[in-house]
């Protein structure tokens, strides 16, 4: 199966608000997929649309090839939820919240034990399996949450800010643990306000806002697209003349912009930034041209732009 989430034309309105509109994309089996996008871009909707938790009013939704509308049990069978913000049953133990989700899918008592133990060493938290669910952490809780979904051993986890409200270390966990999941073989549609998380974890990611896609696709791609120039960081020992070094790095092919950076110079260096217009060979042909005019280099290197300069670009909040 080539394709495992499909979501064809998806509007959804609440009143007059047009929370999703004409949203159009797939995911691929195996993938990390990201959703990001600005408060109300519609990124919740879609996930619950996607869950069958709410009716689109128009266009179609297939998970594995079953349609959400017609065959929402089907949809269920495959899919794992965990909304933003998910309720625990806090005067339950681990090993008794996991039960009875477990019962509720129907796994067989005899076999839910195993399994429960096998969820528990996957997420880490086997150690607290006879503790209250209250008297964990936000961050033990995610984990718990996590366990959850995957219960059923659905294929495709949908995930809404599966690091919401962590500290920096717990983040970093988080995003191992998924993954550790993603090497089992799930596919993961995650949605995240942390953009550095969705740009270490993601396979590709689509970029919302007012219920569109407004960018698709790897971030290398949205580099390229969004952000054409590449910039290049110079650095020249202090033995050749600036004005003259900045005069003949002006006129190599592909050069656009060419800036000093005063504040960033070495006691030794002479330093420069540059938008760059071209692809690796063109990169390569500018390193030789350098060289050649005997320009004492000591620095060259791209600044990889981000996925919040990406994201900046994508939405309508920045004016480029």
């Amino acid at each position: 199966m080539s394709v495992i989430i499909e979501i064809e034309h998806l509007t959804k309105r609440f009143g007059k608000r047009i929370a999703v509109d004409d949203l159009s994309l797939t995911v691929h089996p195996g993938e990390i997929f990201g959703l990001v996008g600005p408060n109300g871009a519609g990124k919740t909707t879609t996930m619950r649309m996607l869950a069958t938790l709410l009716q689109p009013d128009s266009g179609e939704i297939r998970v594995g090839g079953h349609s959400v509308q017609r065959q929402p049990r089907e949809v269920r069978r495959m899919l794992g939820y965990m909304p933003d913000s998910f309720g625990v049953y806090g005067d339950m133990s681990v090993q008794e919240y996991l039960d009875f989700f477990g019962a509720c899918y129907k796994i067989a008592p005899a076999k839910r034990a195993a399994l429960i133990a096998d969820l528990l060493e996957l997420v880490e938290i086997g150690h607290r399996r006879d503790d209250m669910v209250d008297t964990l952490s936000t961050g033990l809780k995610q984990r718990l949450g996590l366990a959850r979904v995957l219960i059923h051993d659905p294929e495709v986890l949908v995930l809404d800010e599966p690091a919401s409200g962590l500290d920096p270390r717990a983040r970093i966990e988080i995003r191992e643990l998924l993954r550790e999941i993603a090497r089992l073989g799930k596919t993961i549609l995650f949605s995240s306000h942390i953009l550095a998380d969705v740009s270490q974890l993601c396979t590709r990611v689509a970029i919302l806002e007012s219920g569109k896609v407004v960018a698709l696709g790897s971030l290398e791609q949205l580099n390229n697209r969004l952000i054409p120039h590449r910039i290049l960081h110079l650095g020249l020992l202090k033995t050749v003349d600036p004005a003259q070094a900045q005069r003949t790095i002006s006129k190599l092919a592909g050069i656009r912009d060419l800036r000093p950076l005063e504040g960033l110079r070495n006691s030794e260096w002479i330093a420069f930034e540059a938008e760059f217009e071209g692809d690796d060979s063109a990169l390569h042909g500018l390193l030789r041209d350098l060289l050649a005019h005997g320009l004492p280099l000591v620095q060259f290197h791209e600044d990889t732009q981000t996925l919040e300069e990406v994201f900046l670009r994508a939405t309508k909040g920045i004016v480029s």
